[in-house]
């Protein structure tokens, strides 16, 4: 398993060679870049590469936040040449705008097809289609993410893992049965407003580590958040959780 960091955790950092660098002293493998703030276009991408690369750190994947179903073949042929630029694994979408079960056939068949037509661009850059596991998006649980991939037909579309933080029985069924198209695991050991894994089980993440060690996962764990963000350093928070990664993967 490769570990990185979501740059979507550093939004009041804008110098990407700042990013590189907090990378750097944190001894990641990879960066998930984002496309809000910090890779908005194909010379930000170019410049994000060639540092990534100067630091001999990969780029796992392009957050994009394109929404399957808007079906803008412009929009996406654009964040298509900004993540092959970029050198970028897979783009990060979401699914659609409301959560599978107020989803109806029309509109399913409408996203549906928008990721095959999605995946079909990608390929041509050796690009992977990745959703996140997300709430008001169709991801939202582990049988609607099923029922899209096997009728999408498309070998080029994954998913990350999110934990859905207080549901352990739901998160371990969920890794269990979607491995074989997870690509990234978004995690965090800190406390956040949604996230209080101490309160209540302070061995949450590392029960869902496990797992993933169990049913062999060779992908990547990003960081995304912590509870203290850092605004000129690494914040003290994502240099632990780094740490026990490390440890509990045995990297």
């Amino acid at each position: 398993m490769k570990i990185g960091f979501t740059t979507t955790t550093f939004r009041q950092i804008r110098s990407l060679e700042r990013i590189v660098t907090l990378a750097k002293e944190a001894e990641i493998d990879c960066i998930e870049w984002g496309g809000d703030l910090h890779v908005r276009c194909i010379d930000d991408a170019k410049k994000a590469k060639e540092l990534c690369d100067k630091a001999g750190i990969s780029i796992s994947s392009y957050a994009s936040y394109y929404r399957a179903g808007s079906k803008d073949n412009q929009e996406w042929q654009r964040i298509l040449e900004i993540a092959d630029t970029l050198g970028a694994r897979g783009i990060r979408i979401w699914l659609g705008k409301a959560d599978s079960e107020k989803t109806d056939e029309k509109e399913y068949q409408s996203i549906l097809q928008d990721i095959r037509d999605m995946c079909d661009e990608a390929e041509k850059y050796g690009i992977l289609v990745i959703p996140e596991c997300h709430d008001n998006t169709f991801n939202n649980n582990t049988d609607a993410f099923l029922r899209i991939r096997e009728d999408s037909g498309k070998d080029n579309f994954r998913t990350y893992f999110q934990s859905r933080y207080k549901k352990l029985g739901y998160d371990l069924d969920r890794i269990e049965r979607t491995v074989p198209f997870i690509e990234s695991v978004h995690i965090s050991y800190s406390e956040q407003r949604r996230e209080q894994f101490p309160k209540y089980d302070p061995d949450y993440i590392d029960k869902l580590l496990d797992k993933l060690l169990e049913v062999g996962f060779d992908g990547n764990l990003l960081l995304e958040y912590t509870y203290i963000f850092g605004r000129f350093g690494l914040p003290s928070s994502m240099k632990k959780d780094i740490a026990k990664l490390k440890t509990r993967i045995g990297k």
